[in-house]
């Protein structure tokens, strides 16, 4: 009997996994993709409100991991086999909606940049809306690799239980051009036209993004 329900659970398992294997391979939904370029075209304004609108060298309090570069998703694919792309997706919603939260939580109410970020949260919000509603609900059932669920962890900890040295200070600016630059990476196809050659997750674009800023295709 024992055995039984042990075969009855692998099996249900696998079933689940072909089920899912589908979702993970599919494209970028079109309604999420509307949603993510939205928060683009507010990310191209990050300068003038994340940098102009606060003092020289000004930086606020954020988890190691809410500093989520193009460098860090270099990593985890190189560390954890077998990393699904969803699961790095999954990953971006949970660092920059507490990215988002530190920086409004530091602005006054007539702060000039309040009002800015306070809609990019509210567009930020809608995007994440659309990527859970688009994915079957066992996505969110699986299992994470256990080097990103001990980030997941870290990042979801009651601030006072974390440890000093488990903190950094960053700028406003600097958080959302990351957030930016990785968005670009881990949903490229949303934003890569025909034509486009440029790799979305190369360092060398990134900086090429500090000039000009990327204008996805309409």
């Amino acid at each position: 009997m024992i055995q039984l329900s042990a075969s009855t659970c692998l099996l249900g398992g696998l079933l689940g996994l072909l089920l899912i294997a589908p979702v993970l391979m599919a494209p970028t939904p079109p309604g999420l993709c509307t949603a993510l370029k939205t928060l683009n075209d507010s990310l191209s304004h990050r300068r003038r409100y994340m940098k102009h609108n606060f003092p020289i060298n000004y930086t606020i309090k954020v988890h190691n991991e809410e500093v989520f570069r193009l460098s860090n998703i270099s990593r985890l694919k190189l560390k954890v086999e077998g990393l699904e792309e969803l699961v790095l997706q999954r990953l971006w919603f949970q660092v920059n909606q507490g990215v988002l939260k530190k920086v409004i939580r530091v602005l006054p109410e007539r702060h000039p940049s309040r009002s800015y970020t306070a809609e990019l949260e509210s567009r930020f919000r809608d995007a994440e809306g659309v990527f859970v509603q688009s994915l079957p609900s066992e996505v969110f059932q699986q299992e994470l690799p256990e080097r990103i669920q001990d980030i997941w962890d870290r990042l979801t900890e009651e601030p006072d239980r974390v440890p000093e040295s488990s903190w950094r200070f960053a700028s406003p600016k600097s958080l959302l051009d990351h957030f930016l630059h990785t968005m670009l990476c881990l949903f490229r196809d949303c934003f890569a036209s025909t034509d486009d050659n440029h790799d979305y997750c190369s360092v060398s674009h990134r900086r090429k993004g500090r000039q000009k800023d990327v204008k996805p295709e309409s």
